[in-house]
């Protein structure tokens, strides 16, 4: 396992990770969770991602109870979660929001829920334009003082509104963002390779990238429909069917399969690396429902290290919005 700083902060994760997202609570129970966290752990992964709004609290609480199980010592592993949406749909300044209020509240609940005394990092996971900026920046900087978080962070922010919380950050001598996660693969780089640019050198910006399979349609399951048990068929997914089910992507998928073929990779390893080959990119979250998606997964290790700017062009080839077909 490769580690790598997250942006200019001086704290390492592994290039590969692993996240709970859609798996624990829907598909996977605290003991299928310690056999996939065990798994990813032996392999040297060290930071996992989860969020309060995974399956309503249940995938904080699975990955909390699992780690306890497991007797993990508090510093050998990094550990995030994300707050935004909220758990109490029902309630006023409790959803879909960055207020003050919200925020103070939602971290004790994740740490209560985790079991935790801090997480190492809390993001933002989306931004509110009903909130000042300046609201959430003084929030989240005073988590951080309070030691509940070690670093603050956002998930799927502009560049604008992450260059706003920073430049307020500075103003003012509070803790800044120090990471994005932004989804990031060969169908979605708008966000990582255009407009968080300048970020990277300007600030030192780190990357903590989600959806490397786009939702699963790398992996090459759904080139003959929609398989029973997938993500796609969950209810609650129906939003995704169209696009993984998408004639152009899928074929893209099957010209992909023919060089992961040629490095005596999967397709999905090749998509996992080829994200982890952007050097502005901390670290990769991989998903799993089970313990051998785990270790096909982590493999990508293998293929990371036979993408050569030879390779890289003509996956580029492939997926090129421009490209004539």
């Amino acid at each position: 396992m490769t580690y790598r700083r997250l942006g200019r902060s001086g704290l390492k994760v592994s290039v590969l990770s692993f996240g709970s997202w859609v798996t624990f609570g829907d598909q996977v129970d605290t003991a299928l969770a310690k056999e996939c966290l065990t798994a990813a752990r032996d392999a040297g992964v060290n930071f996992f991602d989860n969020a309060e709004a995974y399956a309503g609290g249940q995938s904080e609480q699975i990955m909390g109870d699992a780690i306890a199980e497991l007797g993990w010592e508090r510093h050998s592993y990094v550990i995030s979660t994300k707050i935004y949406w909220g758990i109490h749909k029902d309630v006023v300044n409790m959803a879909n929001t960055l207020n003050r209020k919200y925020l103070m509240q939602a971290i004790d609940g994740s740490l209560e829920r985790l079991g935790l005394d801090f997480v190492d990092l809390l993001y933002c996971h989306r931004a509110d334009p009903e909130t000042p900026i300046e609201e959430t920046v003084w929030a989240m900087s005073d988590i951080v003082s309070s030691g509940k978080a070690l670093y603050w962070g956002t998930s799927e922010w502009t560049a604008e509104e992450l260059r706003a919380a920073y430049e307020i950050a500075e103003r003012h001598h509070l803790h800044k963002p120090v990471m994005e996660q932004p989804q990031y693969n060969l169908f979605e780089t708008k966000k990582v390779e255009r407009e968080y640019a300048r970020l990277y050198e300007d600030w030192g910006l780190g990357l903590t990238t989600w959806s490397p399979l786009a939702s699963g349609l790398l992996s090459g399951k759904y080139a003959d429909g929609i398989p029973e048990g997938s993500r796609a068929s969950l209810p609650g997914y129906e939003w995704l069917r169209d696009f993984v089910t998408d004639p152009a992507k899928n074929e893209q998928v099957k010209e992909l399969t023919v060089i992961a073929e040629r490095l005596g990779v999967t397709v999905s390893q090749l998509a996992i690396a080829w994200c982890a080959a952007n050097p502005n990119v901390s670290t990769v979250i991989t998903g799993a429902s089970n313990v051998d998606q785990v270790h096909e997964n982590l493999k990508a290790l293998d293929a990371l290290e036979q993408l050569t700017p030879e390779v890289l062009a003509e996956i580029a080839e492939i997926t090129s919005p421009f490209r004539k077909r």
